[in-house]
């Protein structure tokens, strides 16, 4: 090998290590992965950290009074929301309230003998989400628009929902994103899941 070539190629790696540890690209290169990391963590915190506090006692037993969960606003930007889908609602009077889908737009709900039939059909559900006592605007069947849900408490004695026409069909646009993690208790801790 020659001797003036492999002086050029020590040379050549010096300069590039040196390069490497200069102050203002240690610098730069920490600002760049400082800026990344934030920018992420925006993403994420906004997209999927969304605290929403629980008031009432609609949704007993899987959320009670005062306890905080994450709310997943992205999710409905790629997929529809779906039947048993714990989710957060803006209301016509502003305020967010966390309820479950029944009904699905295009769909004919109707609650009859103390339980809920979707399309004539009894729903099937589990943890006897199917059973309402009290039918409300239900008792007659109801046709949802294909923009509209129909929401449940699972505290169907202690639930304003779209039973009552406070509430009624949830057009798509108030939904707002869908509940998918418990972070307060402490004891209580962890994801959310639908039926």
């Amino acid at each position: 090998m020659d001797v003036s070539v492999y002086i050029d190629e020590v040379e050549y790696v010096e300069f590039y290590n040196r390069e490497d540890t200069s102050p203002v690209r240690v610098f730069m290169s920490w600002v760049v992965d400082v800026t990344v990391v934030l920018a992420f963590a925006w993403f994420v915190l906004h997209s999927f950290g969304v605290q929403i506090v629980i008031a009432g006692q609609s949704m007993t037993p899987l959320l009670n009074s005062e306890d905080v969960v994450l709310m997943n606003k992205l999710i409905y930007d790629f997929k529809k929301p779906e039947r048993l889908d714990v989710v957060v609602f803006e209301r016509e009077d502003k305020k967010s309230n966390v309820k479950r889908v029944i009904g699905l737009p295009g769909e004919v709900v109707q609650i009859q003998g103390g339980y809920v039939y979707i399309d004539g059909e009894r729903l099937e559900a589990a943890d006897e989400l199917e059973r309402v006592s009290l039918a409300g605007l239900a008792e007659n069947p109801i046709e949802l628009a294909e923009d509209e849900y129909f929401l449940l408490g699972d505290n169907r004695d202690s639930s304003e929902d779209s039973r009552f026409v406070n509430v009624g069909n949830v057009k798509r646009q108030q939904i707002l994103g869908k509940v998918w993690f418990r972070i307060h208790p402490l004891m209580d801790i962890g994801p959310i899941f639908s039926h």
